[in-house]
């Protein structure tokens, strides 16, 4: 889990003077977790090629979340990880954009570059926070959705097969983000979760016309390769 401080502190700073970053500034392939990660044993502190904090947690951390929010405000608890995704995503969208000119200093514009290749960059510290491997699907962006492919979800592996999608602080990660980076409203919904048996978990990103119409299909017992195919099809404009 990462915090991203919006100015850095004195603390960060200090830190920062220990970090490879410091002795390496052009080094991009920081993808070891002791090149990624500072850890500051003596003030009890863990810093990121970012110079944003982190926090380790425990399974049982994110166990006794996900049962603290349902037993304080039931289904909702859904809805408020969703929200929290979202309003992370789109803090993230803004220190993305910064940190990618600073990091590589292209000529070009941040949304002027290829799109795969912007969203690997912003996605790969999730993978080494260990937020889970990713694929994207752009094919049907012009049509106004896309889909998403989380494997190793760190919620849905912590949680387990107990029958329903759960991920959704990575559904509101993607809404956030994308709707932030592309400036214009979008949302999410896991269409398929490693919770529910499958092998990996899948997120529909998109106009609320075709969220709507997947979140229908979903709840009439839809899996994920329908829903798709439907969408593809145009489905959603019927």
């Amino acid at each position: 889990m990462t915090f991203t401080p919006t100015k850095p502190n004195r603390i960060v700073e200090k830190i920062s003077k220990n970090l490879w970053k410091n002795q390496y500034p052009k080094k991009h392939d920081h993808y070891t977790i002791e090149d990624f990660f500072h850890f500051d044993t003596i003030n009890g502190d863990i810093t990121d090629w970012n110079e944003s904090r982190n926090v380790l947690v425990t399974e049982d951390f994110i166990v006794g979340l996900i049962e603290g929010l349902e037993e304080e405000v039931g289904p909702a608890s859904s809805v408020v990880m969703y929200n929290i995704g979202k309003a992370w995503g789109v803090r993230d969208a803004d220190f993305f954009c910064n940190w990618f000119q600073k990091e590589y200093e292209y000529p070009k514009d941040v949304h002027e570059m290829n799109l795969l290749y912007v969203l690997e960059a912003w996605w790969w510290p999730f993978t080494t926070q260990g937020w889970g491997n990713w694929d994207v699907d752009l094919s049907e962006q012009k049509n106004g959705f896309m889909f998403v492919n989380i494997f190793d979800s760190a919620v849905a592996r912590t949680l387990g097969d107990v029958g329903k999608p759960v991920c959704h602080i990575y559904a509101g990660l993607l809404a956030g983000f994308f709707s932030r980076f592309i400036n214009k409203q979008l949302n999410c919904i896991e269409i398929q979760c490693y919770s529910m048996g499958e092998t990996y978990c899948k997120f529909l990103l998109g106009k609320q016309d075709r969220i709507d119409a997947a979140t229908f299909w979903h709840n009439e017992g839809a899996g994920a390769k329908d829903i798709q195919k439907r969408l593809v099809n145009g489905e959603y404009l019927k």
